[in-house]
């Protein structure tokens, strides 16, 4: 039992944020311009395993390297869904088709 409560914050009573009751469009597309600034300014940088956004709309966020603790106004946005289809792989590029 934990010492102390943070109100709002997921517990079985108040499940977590649902993606289907947000528009996840526009989460995927902030999230996706935190990563992409973090790959341009640390090319070299570690891979995380996702963003952590600020759900006032402000497309405010950061990367994480490890499971996060979210406040209640935050959410993750796993690396691949930021990624898309494919998780970042090179797609592979089809020649003509052969009749």
């Amino acid at each position: 039992m934990p010492s102390f409560e943070i109100r709002g914050a997921s517990s079985p009573g108040n499940p977590p944020v649902r993606w289907d009751q947000i528009n996840s469009g526009v989460v995927i597309k902030q999230a996706r311009r935190v990563y992409f600034h973090y790959v341009e300014q640390c090319p070299g940088g570690a891979e995380p395993i996702g963003i952590v956004l600020e759900s006032g709309g402000g497309g405010q966020g950061r990367v994480v390297f490890e499971a996060p603790v979210l406040l209640p106004d935050e959410q993750f946005v796993p690396l691949e869904l930021i990624r898309g289809r494919g998780g970042g792989r090179p797609r592979s590029v089809r020649g003509p088709q052969r009749g």
